[in-house]
C-alpha cells in the first residue's frame, strides 16, 4: 500500500457509501421497504443500526482461526423474523482442519424425550449445530444466493443425538473426515456435492464449511440456563495472528459497509417479492407468499425460503388487525415436536419486544385447551385471556409458527394453524367456554419472568 493514509480515507469513504445505501432501504420505495408510516420509518432506522453493530463484530473481529462464537441475533440486532426464544449463535471456521466445541448444559434429560426435571436449573430445551458452506443469509444482497448449489450444509447435530458427560460436559469435532477410532459428538465441515456451483462452474465439488452456527431454544424462561461454548482450532494455540495494519483494516472497513448494505437489500427483496408481503408480484412463491390474516402452506425450511434452521417445519403470514379487531390462532399437533413456537414480528422482521411485553409464546408458555388445540389470541389490548399476544400498536406484522423435529416426519403426522379474525368484543366466543380469566396481576408476572429471563440471556459478563 503506497500511501497508507490515502487508502484509509479512501475505504472510510467506501463504507459512508455502502451505509448510505443500505439507509436508502428505508424508505427509497424502489428497495421495497416497509410501509412509510411513522412508526416504521422509526424502526427502520433501529433495524439498520442492528446490521451495524453485527457488521462491526463480523467484519473486525473474525478469524476462522481463532474462533470464537458470537450472536448472530439478539435484542440488539433483530431480524428475519428472529425467534424470541432462541439464542443464535455463530463462529467463522476453516472447515479443512479440526476444530472442538466444548459446552457444559444444566440437566438436560429433556433431550432425550425424558421428562424434565421438577426443579432445579435446566438446560436449554433444544440446541442445534450447523456447518454450513457459503455467505451468511442476506450478505450478498441478492435474491440468486438462494438458488440450489450456492450455499452447502456439510453436517449437524442437535441436542436429541449430543452425547453429554454425567456432569452436563460435552464436546463436538468438526473435522472434513471422521477418523477411524473417533465415537464421540461429530460434525462433517466437508461435502461433496453432485451439481456444480451456479455462479461458479468452475468450483470444485467439494464444499468446506466456513461457518458453524446454531440455536439454543428456551422453553422454560425461569429455569432454563444458556450453555456457555468454547470453539477453538486443533494446533492454532501458539500462532498468533499477524500485525494489525493498513491493507487489512481497508478491507474490513470496506467488508463493514457491505455487509449493512447486502443485509438491508436482501431482505427488502426478500419479504417483498419472494414472500410476497404486500400483495403477490412475479417471483412470489407459489403457496409460500405471505396471506393476510392466515397462513402460507407449511413448510421444511430450505435455502429457497431464506435458510432457517434446519430441523424446522415453518408456516407465516401477515396479521392485519384495526383497533377494534383480533386474531384467533389454532395450532393443532398431530405429532409431538422437540420444540413449539409462535413470534409476531414488525414488516422488517424485527420480532416483537418480548422481554417488557408478549410478542412470542412457546410450548411452555401456552395454555393447552381440552382438545389439544393451542389457542392463541393476537390483539392490540390485553383481552384477560390466556396465550394473548401484544401487537404492541402495530397495525401490521408479521406471522410465524415454529416446529422443530429431528426427524421431519411424513407430511400426513405435520401440525396445522389457521387465523380466524373476529371482533375484539367477541373473542371469548371463539374460545373454549372453560377459557379461564387472566389477571393484570399474573401477566405482570409474565413479564417479570420474561425481562429477567432475557437480562440473563443476553449478560455482556
Amino acid at each position: 500500500m503506497s500511501d497508507p493514509q490515502k487508502e484509509l480515507r479512501a475505504a472510510w469513504d467506501d463504507l459512508i457509501s455502502s451505509l448510505q445505501s443500505a439507509r436508502d432501504a428505508v424508505d427509497q420505495p424502489q428497495l421495497m421497504p416497509a410501509p412509510p408510516n411513522a412508526r416504521n420509518l422509526a424502526e427502520g432506522y433501529r433495524y439498520l443500526m442492528g446490521f451495524v453493530h453485527s457488521a462491526v463484530e463480523r467484519a473486525f473481529h473474525e478469524d476462522p482461526k481463532r474462533p470464537h462464537f458470537r450472536n448472530a441475533l439478539s435484542i440488539i440486532n433483530r431480524a428475519t423474523i428472529d425467534n424470541a426464544d432462541a439464542i443464535y449463535f455463530f463462529a467463522p471456521i476453516d472447515g479443512r482442519e479440526r476444530t472442538w466445541i466444548r459446552g457444559r448444559a444444566e440437566d438436560a434429560r429433556e433431550w432425550r424425550g425424558e421428562d424434565p426435571p421438577t426443579s432445579g436449573r435446566k438446560a436449554p430445551h433444544y440446541v442445534i449445530f450447523e456447518a454450513s458452506s457459503g455467505v451468511l443469509a442476506g450478505d450478498s444482497g441478492d435474491l440468486r444466493e438462494l438458488q440450489p448449489g450456492v450455499k452447502t450444509q456439510t453436517g449437524r447435530l442437535d441436542s436429541s443425538s449430543i452425547q453429554v458427560d454425567a456432569d452436563g460436559s460435552f464436546e463436538i469435532l468438526l473435522a472434513p473426515e471422521k477418523p477411524a477410532d473417533y465415537t464421540g459428538n461429530y460434525i462433517s465441515t466437508r461435502k461433496v456435492v453432485q451439481h456444480p456451483h451456479p455462479q461458479q462452474p468452475d468450483m470444485p465439488p467439494e464444499r468446506y464449511a466456513n461457518y458453524i452456527s446454531g440455536r439454543q431454544l428456551f422453553n422454560d424462561w425461569q429455569n432454563e440456563d444458556a450453555i456457555h461454548l468454547e470453539i477453538h482450532q486443533e494446533g492454532a494455540e501458539a500462532d498468533q495472528p499477524a500485525p494489525y495494519g493498513p491493507e487489512r483494516a481497508a478491507a474490513e472497513l470496506r467488508r463493514c459497509g457491505e455487509i449493512v448494505r447486502g443485509q438491508m437489500h436482501f431482505w427488502n427483496a426478500f419479504w417483498t417479492i419472494l414472500m410476497g408481503t404486500y400483495g403477490p408480484r412475479p417471483g412470489t412463491m407459489p403457496g409460500i407468499g405471505f396471506p393476510r390474516n392466515a397462513f402460507n402452506t407449511i413448510n421444511a425450511a430450505s435455502g429457497a425460503t431464506g435458510g432457517g434452521m434446519s430441523t424446522n417445519l415453518y408456516a407465516g403470514g401477515v396479521f392485519e388487525l384495526e383497533d377494534g379487531e383480533a386474531l384467533i390462532i389454532e395450532n393443532r399437533i398431530r405429532r409431538k415436536p422437540q420444540y413449539i413456537g409462535f413470534q409476531i414480528g414488525n414488516l422488517w422482521g424485527e420480532s416483537i419486544e418480548y422481554a417488557n411485553s408478549i410478542g412470542s409464546l412457546n410450548g411452555t408458555q401456552s395454555e393447552v385447551d381440552a382438545d389439544g388445540v393451542i389457542r392463541l389470541v393476537i390483539a392490540h389490548r390485553d383481552p384477560g385471556v390466556p396465550n394473548w399476544l401484544d401487537t404492541t400498536g402495530h397495525r401490521e406484522g408479521f406471522l410465524t409458527p415454529r416446529w422443530a423435529y429431528s426427524e421431519t416426519p411424513p407430511p400426513e403426522e405435520w401440525p396445522s394453524i389457521k387465523a380466524t379474525k373476529v371482533r375484539f368484543d367477541e373473542i371469548r366466543k371463539y374460545l373454549p367456554a372453560e377459557t379461564r380469566t387472566v389477571s393484570q396481576a399474573e401477566r405482570n408476572e409474565q413479564i417479570r419472568v420474561r425481562q429477567q429471563h432475557v437480562q440473563k440471556r443476553y449478560r455482556a459478563f
